[in-house]
């Protein structure tokens, strides 16, 4: 992700309902979530859930596909964590103490409580 790009997704962002948006998708996961129901999860009109998803799809944060006669929205997967790589690239600096916030809570969003791997 470019600067150019990475600004874009932030102003999207930058917007209540849009952010709102953005987190009921990311908890949908890959399948998605209708506009309709998005608008109520969100609290807002059906055309104004509208108005903001095509604002984020334009960003590149969402993604939607036509299944019957609803659209269903989902989270751009992809260009959420390349935004994450933007903004974390150039971390640490040799101190990586610095990073491990970040990097602890993106590894417990991943693997949820009493998920246990085995190598």
């Amino acid at each position: 992700m470019d600067e150019r790009q990475a600004l874009a997704a932030f102003v999207a962002l930058g917007q209540e309902h849009r952010l709102r948006l953005v987190r009921a998708l990311v908890t949908a996961g890959p399948d998605g979530s209708a506009s309709g129901a998005l608008a109520v999860s969100v609290g807002v009109s059906a055309s104004t859930v509208s108005f903001h998803l095509k604002e984020l799809e334009h960003a590149g944060l969402v993604q939607s596909r036509r299944d019957g006669r609803s659209i269903i929205y989902s989270a751009a997967f992809p260009a959420l964590s390349g935004l994450i790589a933007f903004l974390m690239s150039d971390c640490c600096q040799g101190r990586p103490e610095v990073c491990a916030p970040a990097v602890e809570a993106l590894a417990a969003c991943c693997n949820p409580k009493g998920d246990i791997t085995h190598a």
